[in-house]
Formats: structure tokens, C-alpha cells, sequence
């Protein structure tokens, strides 16, 4: 498999403050296609991700001014850019406080360079909007949801989704009203390497939920089948 970016040149905000692991990054993301913008600290990956307006954001949490979940909130409240978090807290709390505050994934340190860059290629990937316009625009009571233009309203009002949570539900509306298992809808959304990772569903049915649904607590369109998976109920 290659390591060059899903799309020629796309670009990566790396946000580190270890600068050999920082220059380390830079210099093998160079190698393997994609451009490169660093910053050492939270202001400053602000600041860039408003100014280059990367495809996707490496962040590490231990920043010396700000914490990472602090940029991560920062970053949502204006862009869906896909976030892959980069940390030495192997914690399943910190894993899952980081997805459930808008990260796209989480890769622990050490790790392996090709794992990340795969990983990397994937968060582009699923951020791509679908660029068929004959896609159908599907309703579920107050719910528009545009399979082509992959955008979401709720009473005519604009909803904002990461690009993970929108993967997710375009899966489910694709195959609304069936049942989607779990291994299937990690597979198709996060990857094949993904299937025993089931937090990441619990994080994501509930992020939607709060976001789609009027009560999320008794859904009435992203519904939990126990153990089995997932449908959407126009």
C-alpha cells in the first residue's frame, strides 16, 4: 500500500511540542507526499489551522499552554477538519474524553510510523465530501440529511458534524432501516484494523444522538440493538 496522502498535497497540521518528535513527523510526512505545518502550542495551532486551513490535525494533548481537548473544543466550534490525537495517555478515559470532545481518532505513543499515516489517509478519506449529485436527500421527521453534499439539517437549521460522525451516520442512512453490526460499521468508518474497538461506537451513536436527536435519551432514529449494531429509522 502506498504512503502517500489519499489526495495529492494534502496538508497536516502537526501539533507537538517535542521538538524532535515534531521535525521527526515533519520530515517523514514530507517524504511520504503530504505538506507540513507545525506548531509547538496550543495558541499557535489555532492560529494555523484558521491561516492554512489543513486537510488534517495531528494534535498531541500535553501542550505547555492549553490542554489538547481545550483545541480540539476550540476547533470544532468553527471546522469539521479531522482531528487524530497523538498521545503517550493510554488511559481509556483520556481516549474516550478526547473522541467524545471531537477527535477523530486516537493513536497512542510509541507507535508505528506506517499505522499513523494509514490512519492519517483515513481521516482524509472519510472527511472527502461525496461529490455525486444524483445521491438522494433523505428525510426522518425533522431530519435533512444530503448523502451528496453530506450536510445535515434539523428544522431547517444546519447541524455540525465531525467528519467521523458524519461517516457513521452516512453508513446507517445508506442502510436505513436494516441492522448494521458493529464489525461492519467499524470497518466501514474507521478501517479493518478497527473491528474490536466497540467504545468508539458508544462515543459516536451518543455524540449523534445529542445532536439529531429531540430526546436522546429514547432515540427514535439512531437505535442500539445490544451486542448486534446499529440502524437509522427515517
Amino acid at each position: 500500500m502506498t504512503d502517500e496522502p489519499t489526495r495529492p498535497g494534502a496538508h497536516v497540521l502537526v501539533v507537538d511540542d517535542e521538538p524532535g518528535l515534531a521535525h521527526a513527523l515533519a520530515i517523514t510526512l514530507r517524504a511520504s507526499g503530504w505538506q507540513v505545518t507545525t506548531a509547538a502550542d496550543g495558541a499557535h495551532a489555532l492560529s494555523a489551522a484558521a491561516h492554512h486551513r489543513p486537510d488534517v490535525v495531528l494534535l498531541d494533548l500535553g501542550l505547555p499552554d492549553m490542554s489538547g481537548l481545550d483545541v480540539i473544543t476550540a476547533l470544532r466550534a468553527w471546522t469539521r477538519v479531522p482531528i487524530v490525537v497523538l498521545s503517550a495517555r493510554q488511559h481509556g478515559e483520556d481516549k474516550v474524553d478526547a473522541l467524545d470532545a471531537g477527535a477523530d481518532d486516537y493513536v497512542t505513543k510509541p507507535f508505528a510510523m506506517n499505522e499513523l499515516l494509514a490512519r492519517l489517509r483515513a481521516a482524509v478519506r472519510r472527511a472527502a465530501v461525496p461529490d455525486d449529485p444524483g445521491e438522494a436527500v433523505v428525510t426522518a421527521g425533522d431530519l435533512t440529511i444530503d448523502l451528496a453534499r453530506a450536510r445535515v439539517l434539523r428544522d431547517g437549521t444546519e447541524v455540525r458534524l465531525t467528519p467521523t460522525e458524519w461517516a457513521m451516520l452516512e453508513v446507517l442512512v445508506r442502510n436505513r432501516g436494516r441492522l448494521v453490526s458493529r464489525r461492519q460499521l467499524l470497518q466501514d468508518v474507521w478501517g479493518p484494523g478497527y473491528s474490536d474497538e466497540t467504545h468508539y461506537l458508544r462515543v459516536y451513536s451518543a455524540q449523534l444522538r445529542r445532536k439529531l436527536e429531540a430526546d436522546p435519551s429514547h432515540p427514535r432514529h439512531v437505535i442500539t440493538h445490544p451486542g448486534l449494531g446499529y440502524t437509522f429509522e427515517p
